[in-house]
């Protein structure tokens, strides 16, 4: 499972084993200070994320990066019966060439609420 962590106003993501594979990178890290905004959904995005590099198990899991055709670059990590945490970046620069974070969690009510917290400090 993809490890979420934030600590000294960076936000990292690790992807263990096989899914760096699927994801093409060991991790990603950017300052908490290009989050724009974070939300918590319930559970698993049925939208349109785009093309892929990567991997979808329909209706279980999805991992990798996504480009909506609206250009909209998501980096993913969804797996479905977990919280899921969209962070949005405030531009493509400053998030590491990604618009957006879609990663599931099971804390992800407490790390969307420290996320908001060092963002807006």
């Amino acid at each position: 499972m993809t490890i979420l962590n934030v600590q000294d106003g960076v936000l990292m993501l690790a992807f263990p084993g096989w899914e760096r594979l699927m994801v093409g990178r060991a991790g990603y890290s950017v300052a908490v200070s290009a989050v724009d905004s974070v939300e918590v959904l319930p559970g698993w995005s049925s939208e349109i994320l785009g093309w892929r590099s990567g991997m979808v198990i329909s209706g279980l899991r999805k991992l990798g990066t996504f480009r909506h055709p609206d250009g909209t670059r998501r980096l993913v990590s969804m797996t479905r019966g977990l919280p899921l945490l969209r962070i949005r970046m405030r531009d493509r620069e400053v998030g590491a060439g990604f618009d957006e974070l879609l990663v599931s969690h099971p804390e992800a009510v407490g790390l969307a609420s420290k996320l908001d917290t060092l963002a807006r400090s």
